[in-house]
Order: C-alpha cells, then structure tokens, then sequence
C-alpha cells in the first residue's frame, strides 16, 4: 500500500486483501480521484459528474461499434464491452466509467432463456410465476462471469486514473421482468405475486438476490473501485410492500460486496418516498431522481449522507441557457449533502446531442473547482 493511503486509508487491509495486487484501488490515483473522494464523504477538488446510460445510443462511436451487432452480443464480447464502456470517458471527461451491459445479463449468463428484442426490451421465452418454475431456474455458474472479468480488466487498463463503476439491476427489477416476461407499465403481476403466493415471491426474490450479488463481486474483483444497485421498477411499491417484500434482497446483495470497502450506490426512478429505506438495505451513496430536490432527499435521509443526482434529463434538449441554470440549482441543493457526485435523475436519452453533455461536464467541473 502506498505511503498516501497508509496516512489516509479508503480501505482497510482487510478490505485491500480481498482484491489482486492490480486492483486500481491500490493506487492512490484512483482512491483519491475527485469521484472516489466524493463517494467516500471526502471533499474534491471538484463536483464530480458521470452520467447514466452515457455510454449508449446518443453517441455517434457506439452506433458505429455496434452496428450489427446484437445488445446481449455486443455485452458480452470483452473487447466491444470495454470499447463501449471507454467511449464517453474519452468524448466527455467524466469523472467515471460505468460498466457497459445490461440488467439481464447474469440470467442470460444463467441460461434463463431472455433475449433484448428491439423496440420493446427484455424479453423471456417463459415467465416465472410459481414455485415450480423457480425452482427450475439454474444457478450462475462462478466461471459463466469470465467475459465479464475480462471486459472490466481490459477497461481498467485503459482508464488510468478514472474509476470504474460497476453494476447490477436490483433483485425486485430483475424478478419483476422476470415476472411479467418482458417489459411492464405498472407491474402488476409481480406486486400481485408477492402476496398470492409469498413463497414462490421469496424464492424468486432469493434467486435474483444472489445473481446480482454475483455480478457486482465478478466486477469488483476484476476491477471495479463502486457499484450501483439499479431499482429501476421499485417506484411502483409503496413503502410497507417494499420493506416487506424487498429490501432483504437488496440488503443480500448489496451486503456481498461490503467486504470489498468499495462504495455502493442505490438507485431507483420514483422512489422519493422509499429513500431511507432503501438507504437501510445497506447503501452508502443515495441517488436521487429528478422528481425530488437533493436538499429534501437529504432532509429524508437525516442527514449525514453522500447524495449522487439529480439533472432532469428532459433539460438537455431545452438549450444551455436553461439547462445550466437548472444545472446550478441542482448545485445548491447538492450543498445540503456532505458530498455530492452530479448525474442526471435518470439515464440519457437516445437523442441527446453528445455535445450538450460535454459542454455540461465542462460546466461543472469549472463551477465547482476549488
């Protein structure tokens, strides 16, 4: 361990000893980069911005990587993975990589029959609605995540001195496709599920649990310095359902990771009223969508938490005069936290002029430098 982080460890020994010699986390580079510091409740020396989904179809780079290509592919080809995961760090100057994949990906490397089809998502060749058929569902094979190890490290390498966030959908997300066999407006079936038949729920919720688990552990070991749990249906539970039928199995596979030390993020869309209880599942970093202000989601929370968020992303198409005028209020709230990492409220869209983006990292960065 070097000299800088014996004086001000981000990890313990204990924690480092899990991870390989090469793990970015052992170089003061990454563990004080302005994301890491901001993870962590340490101040950067500027507000460190990523973006969800900004590797993806509003750059004209991946269009291109990927033309012919199908989504699940394209995910689990090392190279391409890694290629697509680089691409907005080196266009935007984020402060952070996320992993390029998908939330079906550890039940695809399973061998549950899902497959993304175009225009409409995930999409099952049976849905699992009972006991019987979760019981049928294979378990992830350790091995099975090689080609997600090898896109990480190849990642790494290439990334230097910018951390690499890697990810996983939440188990209620990941259960309620799984539920519905394919893509839903209002999850019905899985919130009906959860109390008609409580055991086949719990089963399920367990299965998906140690998958997630499994492909947050795969990508830090390979390299990974956080990950975010992404809850992107939980906003369709109210808080009793979720406490009661969910939050275990989040706290399950966010709890999997917690010997690594690295910061966890949880994230869900309209999830305002579910923010301390999905801060109890076990999270040290709280994102925020766009419907709720940073300094009432702190006000939520009691205090004392690292908030990432909140740009709505609708005000990427309103022009800059609009867009860092919201930018800014966003700013001010993101005073109320001991830390803040900016990102939008939800993921960006496809037709985002890539330029709009690296205009407002831009922004950011000069607003905020100390």
């Amino acid at each position: 361990m070097t000299e800088s982080l014996k004086q001000r460890p981000l990890l313990t020994d204990e924690q480092l000893s899990h991870l390989s010699g090469e793990h970015p986390l052992h170089s003061t580079g990454v563990a004080d980069s302005p994301m890491l510091k901001a993870l962590t409740g340490r101040q950067p020396q500027h507000r460190p911005v990523w973006f969800m989904r900004q590797a993806g179809r509003s750059l004209p780079e991946y269009r291109a990587a990927r033309e012919g290509i199908g989504m699940l592919e394209s995910c689990l080809t090392p190279q391409l993975a890694a290629e697509i995961t680089l691409q907005p760090v080196r266009r935007h100057k984020v402060d952070a990589a996320i992993f390029f994949s998908d939330i079906v990906i550890p039940m695809k490397l399973a061998g549950v029959d899902v497959d993304i089809v175009p225009g409409r998502g995930p999409v099952l060749g049976a849905p699992v609605r009972t006991l019987e058929d979760v019981a049928a569902l294979p378990e992830l094979e350790d091995s099975a995540l090689d080609p997600i190890r090898e896109a990480v490290a190849l990642t790494v390498a290439e990334l230097g001195d910018t951390p690499l966030i890697g990810f996983a959908g939440a188990p209620f997300t990941v259960a309620a496709y799984m539920v519905e066999g394919g893509p839903s407006r209002d999850h019905l079936r899985p919130r009906t599920m959860m109390h008609a038949d409580p055991e086949a729920w719990e089963a399920l919720g367990r299965w998906a649990a140690r998958t997630s688990a499994q492909f947050l552990a795969a990508q830090v070991e390979a390299g990974a310095s956080a990950v975010q749990l992404f809850d992107s249906w939980a906003g369709s539970l109210g808080e009793a359902d979720y406490r009661r039928f969910v939050m275990k199995h989040s706290a399950f596979a966010l709890q999997q990771v917690e010997k690594y030390g690295v910061p966890r993020i949880h994230f869900g869309t309209g999830t305002a009223e579910l923010l301390p209880a999905m801060h109890e599942a076990g999270a040290d970093v709280m994102g925020v969508d766009y419907r709720l202000p940073l300094d009432e989601a702190e006000r939520r929370l009691g205090g004392g938490v690292p908030l990432q968020g909140n740009i709505d992303p609708a005000l990427l198409a309103a022009g800059r005069t609009a867009l860092f005028a919201h930018t800014d209020r966003v700013l001010e709230a993101g005073n109320a936290a001991p830390t803040h990492v900016v990102n939008l409220g939800h993921g960006v869209p496809p037709s985002t002029d890539p330029t709009v983006l690296t205009d407002l990292v831009e922004y950011i960065h000069t607003s905020t430098r100390k």
